[in-house]
């Protein structure tokens, strides 16, 4: 008996070893542009991975939605179809209503604050339910910038958004946010937007302030809005079955270097968010700085709705408090 424990013992760890060594290339999905920062982190992870592995896995980037929207590329990591994605924590929270809880209006004072809070205990507590809940594994967070306001026309108050199309990102906190707002939230993909402004398809977009530099957006407005009204998560994510088959050294290299690499994209979003923003200002469009009280009763309404929805929302306000 001890001989045969012994042998099957030696048996898995010489699978193990092979399965370890063994070439894999994995795919990453993203919605963003090449330029785009998720874009060249997500590279800078694959090439950390193969170097780590000494080339025994690699990581194909598929950006700008070649692989689909972030819907059907999170189908896809649910079947193991994709292995990997960076993703907008919005269409997780399609799902995981709890991660809802990030978009809260004015949960962060400033972009260092939105880090902060991103890279609390609390926040990474919040990823522990995704594999039975969604069907991936949540390795980390990064971000994009706090979100701004580029519209067509005079826009002074909230009160002149009321009835205009403004584009959003297709999730249930943000849509919520621009009901109560009184504007007629409209979900559009990035490729689209530009065109969009630009006929009058949309009267105005919710966005951060790097695509509204890199991508031009302001060619198109009138005036823009720094409102800093919300913050954008990003998480990277495995596909619950790509990992379920990956060994423990597997998990922890993949597992570490993923989670290194989104939230280096928090630093840097730190860094640049005010430059962009600088840049922008100096296009000589109307640029006004808004604070909390633009928006009116529309905070007020979305807390409401939403302290019913998301459990985690008073721990999150809490760490938001203990942070600032």
């Amino acid at each position: 008996m001890k001989h045969l424990t012994k042998m099957l013992a030696s048996a898995a760890l010489v699978a193990a070893s092979t399965f370890t060594v063994q070439a894999e290339e994995f795919r990453l999905g993203l919605i963003t542009p090449p330029p785009h920062i998720w874009t060249k982190a997500a590279g800078a992870f694959g090439a950390e991975l193969a170097e780590a592995s000494s080339g025994a896995h690699s990581v194909s980037v598929f950006p700008s939605r070649q692989l689909g929207n972030e819907a059907e590329m999170l189908q896809q990591l649910q079947t193991g179809a994709l292995d990997m994605a960076f993703m907008t924590v919005a269409e997780v929270s399609n799902r995981a209503v709890d991660l809802g809880s990030f978009y809260a209006p004015y949960l962060a004072n400033d972009i260092a604050h939105a880090g902060r809070i991103l890279r609390s205990d609390k926040a990474a507590s919040m990823l522990e339910p995704l594999p039975g809940q969604v069907g991936v594994v949540g390795l980390g967070y990064g971000m994009a910038g706090l979100r701004q306001i580029v519209a067509r026309g005079d826009v002074n108050s909230a009160a002149d958004l009321a009835g205009k199309k403004l584009r959003i990102t297709p999730f249930a906190p943000i849509l919520d946010f621009y009901n109560a707002v009184g504007a007629a939230p409209t979900p559009m993909p990035l490729p689209s937007v530009y065109d969009a402004l630009a006929n009058g398809q949309v009267d105005a977009i919710d966005m951060d302030a790097e695509l509204i530099w890199v991508l031009k957006y302001y060619e198109h407005a009138d005036t823009i809005i720094q409102s800093d009204h919300m913050m954008f998560p990003m998480v990277g994510l495995v596909s619950a079955k790509v990992w379920a088959g990956m060994s423990e050294a597997e998990r922890t290299m993949i597992g570490d270097l993923m989670a290194k690499h989104v939230d280096s994209t928090i630093d840097s979003y730190i860094a640049k968010e005010a430059g962009w923003l600088d840049q922008i200002k100096a296009t000589g469009k109307t640029y006004t700085k808004v604070d909390a009280s633009f928006f009116g009763s529309a905070i007020d309404e979305w807390n409401a709705a939403w302290s019913e929805k998301a459990v985690s929302l008073d721990a999150l306000r809490a760490v938001a408090a203990e942070t600032e």
